[in-house]
């Protein structure tokens, strides 16, 4: 995928232990402190998600129904997320046996709601690089001084909103593609679901990329669909709106692109036509996808980047704290800032 700044002018190594990729989920709102569904804080280390919710539902007896989550978190490294657990009427016995050096409760409250998928409000990420080097025939001064010059743009534009790898796991997009073209068949729901968002999420990547590309990513095309920043409402726009110019500028709407499925694209004109021209190179998913359900979509084409900044504690070391919505990637923002080298997940 392209960046919007161009190629960076540094390299580093990525993940190479968990306490390198360190997230906390900004839930942005409090508990009621009474109510069926005890809520429990939890820090996690080399854990997935569903991994901690397959230890909760086995320590406290509960049916795996009765417990969810807001996101999925990152396996490889130190995230703090919450938990809801369905139980009304009863304390919940077996939490104490769960603690280790891979899984903490940090809180517990009650509320009278359970924690639903995307009800937080955002993520801080807290993100250390190795062996940080200037590419080939640049200075580390000239490096360092484009670092800083990348971090300022993104904190006032932000930055190209592409899914990351997580999204497309091990393979899923070469499955569903197979899959679409009836050379295998998912077992379950849930390689279902994610070859399905696999696939969505390629377009939605590919169409996002091609903006990048010809520069207007972040700008108004004609016939394009806005999203309202923090929120998930949408609106066409039209040319001869005065106010589109300034809006984009301060980040307080962006430009979609599709989330591909059954029904018509709610873009018009040129933002239409480089859709379709994108999905009618990606016909394998394009023309699959409708036949699942899925209905047509929007999503941001920009991600605003909160609250960044960057340290060196010792030499060839960086580290990076942002603030990011839900449902995004913090690697959207590494992709603008360096070369990764490697990664241990």
């Amino acid at each position: 995928m392209p960046p919007s700044l161009g190629a960076p002018l540094l390299s580093a190594r990525f993940k190479l232990t968990p306490a390198d990729f360190v997230v906390n989920e900004v839930l942005g709102f409090e508990c009621s402190g009474a109510g069926e569904h005890l809520w429990l804080q939890i820090r996690k280390t080399g854990l997935s998600t569903p991994d901690v919710a397959e230890r909760l539902a086995r320590a406290t007896g509960l049916p795996p129904a009765s417990i969810s989550w807001s996101g999925l978190k990152d396996k490889q490294g130190v995230c703090t997320q919450w938990f809801s657990l369905h139980s009304p009427g009863r304390d919940v016995d077996g939490l104490a046996a769960l603690a280790s050096d891979a899984l903490c409760i940090l809180q517990q409250q009650r509320n009278h709601k359970k924690l639903r998928r995307g009800s937080h409000r955002g993520n801080q990420f807290r993100i250390r690089l190795h062996d940080v080097t200037p590419v080939a025939s640049v200075t580390m001064a000239t490096a360092w001084q484009d670092l800083q010059r990348r971090l300022q743009i993104m904190a006032q534009a932000g930055v190209p909103n592409y899914f990351g790898e997580q999204r497309f796991g091990h393979d899923n997009l070469t499955h569903a593609q197979a899959w679409f073209n009836g050379q295998r068949k998912p077992r379950g729901r849930l390689e279902r679901s994610m070859w399905l968002s696999a696939a969505r999420s390629a377009l939605f990547n590919a169409v996002l990329a091609r903006r990048v590309e010809q520069g207007n990513w972040d700008r108004y095309l004609p016939g394009d669909v806005m999203n309202l920043d923090g929120s998930g409402s949408v609106f066409a726009s039209t040319a001869d709106d005065t106010t589109l110019a300034q809006r984009l500028q301060t980040l307080d709407i962006h430009p979609t692109g599709p989330m591909w499925g059954q029904g018509e694209l709610a873009t018009t004109g040129a933002a239409a036509a480089l859709e379709r021209a994108v999905a009618s190179e990606l016909a394998v998913f394009s023309d699959a996808l409708p036949r699942f359900g899925l209905k047509q979509e929007r999503r941001s084409l920009r991600l605003p980047v909160k609250a960044i900044d960057y340290r060196r504690p010792e030499p060839g070391t960086l580290e990076i704290e942002f603030t990011l919505p839900t449902g995004t990637y913090a690697t959207a923002v590494l992709h603008e800032l360096i070369t990764r080298t490697g990664t241990s997940g």
